[in-house]
């Protein structure tokens, strides 16, 4: 095959590793500038770390990987490459062991891992989990990383890079790591015609035009980049699909991309549009419950698994948003999956189904549909099929409280769904790092097994017994030279990924991490640079929708629009949510407006009922009240607005000089890129703040405070 120049921006193996110099003292007027980056690499700079240098150059000598499969070959040359950027020489791979030797494998690769005798150890992190520890072999002191499964060695290498990055000691390393949820998945959004929705990074990743004969290098750098950080499956294409995805032309240029991600790990899986019997294969019907559709999914699955072996499955969007689905047949969202669920069957695959579906002639508000229409269906969804939710109940709110689905069901696997790509959130205009906000959807508590039931319990399947555990992100990364259009935002897909693999992670030790694999590795800079990122969030959140208010954009999703009322459906308006009159503002949903507040489990439902307990965050997204309502600042609700709004478009000049006093500490390219976006997100917090508010006032009657 031809390797593709039309996206090749790095160099080096797989195209992401190389000799960068790395600096971690601060930089004054003598010394010379940095060399300018382009934020391709994302966390696989492997830069100098600077402390500990040294200790790693004594203790890393050699690479000994044994194995002539493909993902041993990847180890060998991720280690090649990382520890030659990191050590800034090249550590020879050897046959033989000698002091210093980072020898990884599983028991039945590696004679040297199997005479370790770690066969207990081993059996308890899974196929995907891993062991480093410092050892001895024949009296000569060597670091192990074992898994009982390739996959895992490959992500105990990622993760034993990472420490080196990250300039963590590796004198006695004791260390033991698995997966915390099952499918860990990254869901695309890109049509065939090389557009992405909701992508703010330039055109599409895959190149349909030259695919399958021509392989860009960037479908290897991707499956590495994910690899790096635990991911294993991706769902390439939009929700809102385009048939033709199944087509063989198709699924032949599939399978070449799936043959690139295998030594990574990377499971294919394809969205499917549920009307394809009929629009591609000519059928008179999509009905689930017709024969001849059963028989054409059975045989269109078939074809998949003899061009892709270890394909995942179909995501489905379903009778949402316009899209086709079973309720076109009189059929529900049980009986649909199931047709898909039992052509995958015999091959291990599985059927996703969103649960985002929100019909009018369900409930009133919308918030309160998908949950209506699922409980009822609890327990009739084929083994294979999961249900994805959103994190939220209405659609990735910069603040919602968590779905209450989540913890609901009992006997329906549950993945969670959120979203990298900031589509609600700035796009990759404004820097909002998102570690922050799913560690608080995380860490709620839903009660649905009594106290300590958070979210991240019940995804992972620690509360109750579920056949599939997973959590999917919708992160866009396109053609860009930086992949996401912003360099933060790489901060965003590098959070789900850790959170998808340990939802009990912190949202600060991510955030240090990346910064310390991206940026530099000198404290003072780390510390100013983490304390940005884990302000960003609640910064955007007080200049656009404060306590609790949703939804106050327009059909872009970015600028403010509350006055919007003219849209294609009501829920799509802003003033179907805020509802704001002279009287007040808010969307009542307590026991005594729409009764939403029900559908979480005791306590919580009583604490978002009661206005004295209701955390005013989540104020007006539960509450409707009076504008000269009282809040625990002494404040009152016009006065907390104008608040929020003025503090929020002070942090976000914050963020901005803030990042000037950093100017000689990071590359200039990178340098200027972020300094570019913050002036326009300084400039957007200003306008956010000044149209929402002369809008409200105009309900109020009460003059805009300036603090």
């Amino acid at each position: 095959m031809k390797v593709s120049r039309r996206s090749f921006v790095a160099t080096g193996v797989a195209g992401l590793a190389g000799a960068l110099v790395g600096r971690t003292a601060r930089c004054v007027a003598t010394e010379m500038a940095l060399p300018d980056e382009d934020g391709y690499k994302l966390w696989l700079r492997y830069a100098p770390p600077g402390s500990n240098a040294e200790v790693y150059r004594r203790l890393a000598t050699q690479i000994f990987v044994t194995g002539q499969s493909a993902t041993a070959k990847a180890i060998r040359e991720e280690l090649s490459a990382g520890l030659a950027g990191i050590l800034g020489a090249a550590i020879p791979a050897s046959e033989s062991i000698e002091d210093g030797a980072i020898i990884v494998g599983t028991p039945k690769t590696s004679d040297a891992i199997n005479r370790l005798n770690w066969t207990a150890d081993l059996d308890e992190v899974g196929p995907e989990g891993f062991l480093i520890r410092s050892t001895t072999i024949a009296n000569h002191p060597v670091i192990g990383i074992a898994s009982n499964g390739e996959l895992g060695a490959l992500y105990g290498a990622f993760h034993f890079l990472r420490m080196l990055q990250t300039a963590l000691p590796i004198e006695r390393l004791d260390i033991s790591k698995r997966p915390k949820i099952q499918i860990r998945m990254l869901n695309h959004w890109d049509n065939l015609n090389g557009s992405v929705e909701r992508g703010y990074a330039g055109r599409s990743l895959w190149l349909w035009g030259e695919l399958p004969n021509t392989l860009s290098p960037r479908y290897a750098d991707y499956a590495r980049a994910n690899a790096a950080i635990g991911i294993n499956a991706a769902a390439i294409n939009n929700v809102n699909a385009d048939f033709r995805i199944l087509t063989a032309e198709y699924l032949r240029k599939v399978a070449a991309l799936a043959d690139v991600w295998r030594p990574y790990g990377i499971r294919m899986y394809l969205s499917a549009n549920f009307a394809a019997p009929k629009r591609l294969g000519g059928l008179p019907t999509a009905d689930p419950l017709d024969k001849a559709v059963a028989a054409w999914w059975q045989a269109k699955a078939d074809e998949i698994y003899e061009l892709i072996p270890d394909f995942g499955g179909f995501l489905v969007k379903a009778n949402s948003e316009g899209q086709p689905g079973p309720k076109d047949y009189g059929r529900n969202h049980a009986e649909g999956s199931a047709v898909l669920a039992d052509a995958l069957a015999p091959h291990g695959g599985n059927v996703i189904w969103r649960a985002f579906v929100y019909d009018e002639d369900i409930d009133p508000d919308r918030t309160k549909r998908a949950y209506i229409e699922f409980t009822k269906l609890d327990g009739q969804f084929r083994p294979n099929v999961v249900l994805q939710i959103k994190n939220g109940p209405l659609d990735f709110q910069p603040r919602e409280p968590f779905h209450p689905l989540f913890g609901a069901l009992k006997e329906t696997s549950a993945f969670a769904e959120v979203q990298p790509t900031q589509e609600y959130l700035g796009q990759a205009k404004h820097l909002v790092y998102l570690g922050t906000m799913w560690k608080e959807f995380l860490d709620s508590d839903t009660f649905a097994h009594g106290p300590g039931s958070t979210v991240g319990k019940v995804i992972a399947g620690e509360l109750q017994p579920t056949r599939l555990t997973g959590m999917a992100g919708v992160v866009n990364p396109g053609l860009d030279a930086n992949w996401c259009g912003h360099h933060f935002c790489q901060a965003n897909w590098y959070a789900f990924g850790r959170l998808a693999w340990d939802p009990q992670l912190s949202a600060q030790q991510i955030a240090e991490e990346w910064v310390r694999m991206t940026f530099t590795n000198n404290a003072d800079n780390v510390k100013t640079i983490c304390g940005m990122m884990m302000s960003s969030r609640e910064t955007f959140v007080n200049y656009t929708m404060p306590l609790g208010l949703h939804h106050l954009i327009g059909g872009d999703h970015y600028a403010p629009h509350p006055q919007n009322t003219q849209a294609a459906r009501p829920d799509w308006t802003g003033v179907y949510y805020h509802q704001a009159s002279a009287d007040g503002i808010g969307f009542d949903r307590t026991s005594t407006g729409d009764k939403a507040v029900e559908q979480y489990f005791p306590p919580v439902c009583e604490m978002f009922d009661n206005l004295a307990t209701c955390p005013e965050k989540l104020l007006l997204w539960f509450h409707r009240c009076g504008w000269d309502y009282k809040l625990k600042s002494g404040r009152t609700l016009w006065e907390e607005l104008c608040a929020h709004y003025y503090q929020g478009a002070a942090q976000a000049a914050a963020l901005q000089a803030t990042w000037s006093t950093l100017a000689a500490e990071i590359d200039s390219a990178r340098y200027k890129h972020v300094a570019a976006r913050l002036t326009i997100q300084v400039a957007d917090a200003g306008k956010w703040r000044d149209e929402i508010l002369q809008y409200f006032q105009g309900f109020s009657g009460r003059p805009i405070v300036h603090s």
